[in-house]
């Protein structure tokens, strides 16, 4: 687990509270989307697993955030987007939140792609058309909101506001045609990167020669910028066609590894005297919009695009070289991650599939169906449950054996 615990912020500046248990963010509370569930058993009864509960909650593609044993997601139907608070046991809602917003749908259903940040006592979400709420996370009560189309100066854009939202300290920080920063306890805008065409993924952060950096991927390239006012510090091009950058950036001491879809690829980087130098390139792994998994040493993600669904391959790489070990097909544009030394992937069409995280090879160890339609969502496995949904806005929670 040294992969990104090094990164300063995923360990040391987030200020929630929450228990080793919880789940508050996208990727998790140290940010590396691995679970740290181990008493669950990859060894699956024949008629699959049993649906704990499920939950109608709107077309989209926000994950689930879960803290205390309250599930945060999002969701959107006719016309409206919904901030949804349940209890995890049982599905139950505890409160919503709902308001106008458009769907965005081009291509795809559309929806809001950004996952809710839970920290103390709020909950931090952004819907696809840009407002940036801060709800108080108990009753759902509106303790600030902006417009990032307003606040940012910037359009819709063609793929929506999908940047889950990201705390370090007292800061929030978003992208979407901007790096933008805020107070988290009131909404006051600290500062504004300078404008670029709009990335899709996360910020992150972390320290380098003493001062704490940002990282980000937007449609025109790596961009690092300063945490104190937003200036920059260095910028790598990274351009993919139809402006679809959709990950996050993934950070081990002062190396940045990002990837993309299509024909781009991936690289990683090394920020050194001010520039970013590149230390390989590859197109044998092109994320198009799910992150690969850093784990011991190497990377496990979907190569391909969604559009070619059928030979989008599952693809484990050294981090450091670029070398691919093994590809493995059959699972379309689905999603990785990784706990208890066990790859847990969600495929395109629903089947919940275990695996070795192993540089050696694939072994396909158990397989469920737990949903139908498409399955873009990375789903989330905590206190023994795997909480995954699908584009049309089916939550679902299955219950995983005890491990004997």
């Amino acid at each position: 687990m040294e992969i990104q615990m090094r990164t300063i912020a995923a360990v040391v500046l987030l200020s929630f509270a929450c228990s080793a248990g919880d789940w508050p963010n996208w990727m998790g509370a140290d940010l590396t989307g691995i679970s740290k569930e181990t008493g669950w058993s990859d060894r699956w009864p024949e008629d699959g697993l049993p649906e704990v509960w499920t939950k109608e909650i709107g077309i989209g593609f926000s994950s689930v955030s879960i803290v205390g044993g309250r599930l945060y997601t999002m969701g959107h139907d006719d016309g409206k987007e919904t901030v949804w608070c349940l209890k995890a046991d049982s599905g139950d809602v505890v409160w919503k939140h709902s308001y106008d917003a458009e769907r965005n749908g081009n291509l795809y259903e559309g929806g809001p792609g950004s996952t809710p940040t839970v920290d103390g006592e709020s909950v931090y979400t952004l819907s696809v058309d840009g407002r940036l709420l801060c709800l108080n996370r108990n009753n759902g009560t509106v303790e600030w909101e902006r417009s990032l189309q307003v606040e940012l100066d910037t359009r819709l854009h063609e793929w929506g506001y999908n940047s889950s939202p990201f705390i370090i300290g007292n800061r929030l920080l978003v992208q979407g045609g901007r790096v933008a920063c805020f107070d988290k306890r009131n909404g006051r805008k600290l500062w504004l990167s300078e404008p670029h065409r709009a990335g899709y993924g996360s910020i992150r952060a972390f320290k380098h020669q003493g001062e704490m950096l940002l990282a980000g991927l937007d449609c025109e390239g790596l961009r690092v910028t300063r945490l104190n006012d937003g200036s920059e510090v260095a910028f790598h091009p990274w351009e993919s066609p139809f402006d679809t950058n959709s990950t996050t950036p993934i950070i081990v001491k002062d190396t940045i590894y990002i990837s993309t879809g299509y024909n781009v690829g991936c690289g990683l980087f090394r920020l050194k005297d001010g520039e970013l130098e590149e230390l390989y390139t590859s197109r044998k792994m092109r994320n198009h919009f799910n992150n690969s998994i850093l784990y011991q040493g190497h990377l496990y993600g979907m190569d391909g695009n969604s559009n070619l669904g059928r030979i989008v391959t599952l693809t484990c790489m050294d981090h450091q070289t670029g070398e691919v070990k093994w590809k493995q097909p059959g699972f379309g544009c689905g999603t990785v991650t990784v706990a208890n030394d066990r790859l847990l992937i969600l495929s395109e069409r629903g089947d919940l599939v275990t695996g070795k995280a192993s540089p050696d090879g694939f072994e396909e160890i158990s397989r469920a169906r737990i949903l139908h339609g498409r399955c873009w969502t990375v789903p989330v496995l905590l206190d023994g449950r795997v909480y995954a949904r699908n584009a049309e806005g089916d939550l679902v929670c299955v219950q995983l054996p005890e491990k004997k």
